[in-house]
């Protein structure tokens, strides 16, 4: 009897595809917007600033727009584009479950109370250090009710997250209904629609601390994944130390995912439905499938913020665009019969 999933495509040709298609989402970037910048122009500009000839005090309008603006904001979204991918990659992989997300242990509700939190201090506080701080402290939260409890490690986890992203959840909904509603809840509300306004280099900074790291932790030990994928039985018979290797994957991807969601707010579905498509380019291998959904996760996720800032007047959140564009290509998916390549 013949199989019916897909044969994937060697892992160079996969690699090249999700790089040709990143590589071109990042050429089109620097030239749209409100202020377009010709592909000729563009290539000048990043010669001088890779040279180090660029002064903003003799610099043309289109120099200063392209590096205070267009290059910060292409950076962090290829960011956060690698940090949900290679997250959801790993999750969907450690979990055995391809219906997680990065936020299954509760991140992003976290994140969001701590923004919430910041955005209400009568002083003024720095709404990226709560958001960052809540996101982890959530995670950790989940991490010492699944150590607390007696059952299996992997479902505890889950269960735990639940609990923790509903009670965070309640939280959030309660300082928006105390908030000030012609000030403070709409930033509030604002902020949990996900973007990539607020992007500067000191945002860039702040995120290539807390990804970078992460993301080549997760590529060094993604053949790891595969043996933790089986089991922690099959795991230890293995040789590979699930206590020592989860509780470190688990920490390297909150820092990822709190990071870029400390900057961007909440933007969902990009850490679900990438690491599908890198599964169907690559295969189930995560050795495979990991560094081909972190490239295909920036491109991807820089084309959605392209198209919110240029489908209309005003700017879309992005968080929006991808919800919109990922649960009906996830559907799509599943009526397709996809799904027999993530097994």
């Amino acid at each position: 009897m013949t199989s019916r999933n897909p044969r994937p495509a060697p892992r160079w040709r996969a690699l090249l595809l999700s790089g040709l298609f990143t590589g071109l989402v990042i050429l089109l970037s620097f030239g749209m917007g409100r202020y377009p910048i010709p592909p000729g122009e563009v290539v000048r500009i990043l010669g001088q600033i890779v040279t180090g000839r660029f002064d903003p005090a003799t610099a043309t309008e289109a120099a200063r727009v392209l590096f205070y603006i267009r290059l910060p904001r292409i950076l962090l979204a290829a960011l956060t584009g690698v940090a949900l991918s290679g997250a959801g990659t790993l999750f969907q992989g450690m979990f055995r479950n391809p219906l997680v997300s990065p936020d299954v242990l509760g991140v992003s509700s976290g994140a969001a109370l701590g923004a919430a939190i910041g955005i209400l201090l009568p002083a003024g506080g720095s709404i990226q250090l709560w958001a960052f701080a809540c996101g982890v402290a959530a995670v950790a939260l989940t991490y010492g009710i699944a150590q607390a409890s007696r059952g299996q490690s992997v479902v505890m986890l889950v269960l735990a997250g639940m609990v923790v992203s509903a009670f965070f959840s309640a939280a959030l909904s309660f300082l928006k209904y105390v908030a000030d509603p012609y000030e403070q809840l709409p930033t509030i509300v604002f902020w949990l629609m996900g973007g990539f306004y607020r992007a500067s280099w000191p945002a860039v900074g702040s995120l290539l601390l807390t990804v970078l790291p992460g993301a080549v932790l997760l590529l060094l030990t993604s053949w790891k994944l595969n043996i933790l994928s089986l089991g922690d039985e099959e795991a230890l018979s293995l040789g590979v130390n699930v206590r020592v290797l989860r509780p470190l994957l688990i920490a390297a991807a909150t820092l990822m995912v709190a990071g870029a969601v400390s900057v961007t707010g909440t933007i969902s579905w990009v850490g679900l439905v990438v690491p599908h498509i890198a599964r169907m380019l690559a295969g189930a291998d995560h050795d495979r499938s990991m560094p081909v959904a972190m490239l295909f996760g920036a491109g991807f996720m820089l084309l959605m913020d392209d198209l919110a800032r240029s489908l209309t007047t005003a700017e879309i959140p992005v968080g929006i665009l991808t919800s919109a564009v990922g649960a009906p290509f996830f559907g799509y998916l599943l009526i397709s019969g996809r799904r027999e390549a993530w097994r």
